[in-house]
């Protein structure tokens, strides 16, 4: 599967809004997960992301193997670090975490990968990571050592943002971080979104069907869920 970059673009041409559900390998209840997939196909989902900031698992690949026998859905890699490297994904979100200045998450960690990535078949889409300050610490930011730009400097963000698109990322993904507390402001959304050509991901505290829809009404190309599905699987059953 190769054409997962030239969908994003064709739904966001349609304006057809797209949606991920973020898998962390750690949190993964193996005695549950065919019913765990069988909940993801069930959902509006459109493509699955694997992976986090801190992953220790040595299961990735039977994850992924796992959700391919048992679905169709697209599955991205969406890595902390090198090690979360898996051939058996479909594509790579090859993320530089530009609202930082900590050299390992700019281009270290990127330079560990290259050669990696050279002896893998997966899609590699460069992403411009943005982290946006969500009211408490997530894992993100303390495992990064970054600090995330203020919810209130939407100029920041939007310079941000426009500085990936010219360094030639192919993806904008504006992250409030896994279990936030608040998600990313619709202004901040509709300001990128309206100032940048490339596609948007939002992800990070989003917890309601009301929330998703206004993050797509506000510009957002694909939404991620991860943590509120990760706490309930019914998660699209009850709100959607």
């Amino acid at each position: 599967m190769k054409n997962i970059y030239s969908e994003i673009l064709k739904a966001k041409t349609e304006q057809r809004k797209l949606l991920a559900i973020l898998l962390d390998p750690d949190k993964i209840v193996w005695e549950g997960i065919d019913q765990l997939i069988s909940k993801i196909d069930q959902s509006p989902a459109t493509h699955v992301f694997i992976g986090g900031s801190l992953v220790f698992s040595k299961k990735i690949d039977d994850l992924i193997l796992k959700i391919k026998a048992n679905s169709n859905l697209p599955i991205v890699l969406f890595p902390g670090n090198p090690s979360q490297i898996s051939n058996h994904a479909d594509g790579i979100l090859f993320l530089s975490l530009i609202s930082g200045r900590n050299p390992d998450y700019l281009i270290e960690h990127q330079v560990k990968a290259a050669p990696i990535l050279k002896k893998t078949n997966l899609e590699i889409i460069p992403t411009g990571y943005i982290l946006i300050e969500s009211g408490n610490e997530t894992a993100v930011a303390k495992i990064s050592q970054t600090t995330p730009i203020s919810r209130n400097d939407e100029q920041e963000v939007l310079d941000t943002a426009q500085a990936g698109e010219m360094l030639g990322n192919k993806l904008i993904y504006l992250e409030a971080g896994s279990g936030a507390h608040l998600s990313v402001p619709a202004a901040i959304i509709q300001l990128v979104s309206q100032n940048i050509e490339i596609p948007m991901i939002v992800g990070g505290g989003i917890k309601s069907k009301d929330e998703i829809e206004l993050a797509y009404a506000s510009g957002a190309d694909l939404v991620v869920i991860g943590t509120a599905f990760e706490k309930d699987n019914n998660f699209f059953n009850l709100n959607l």
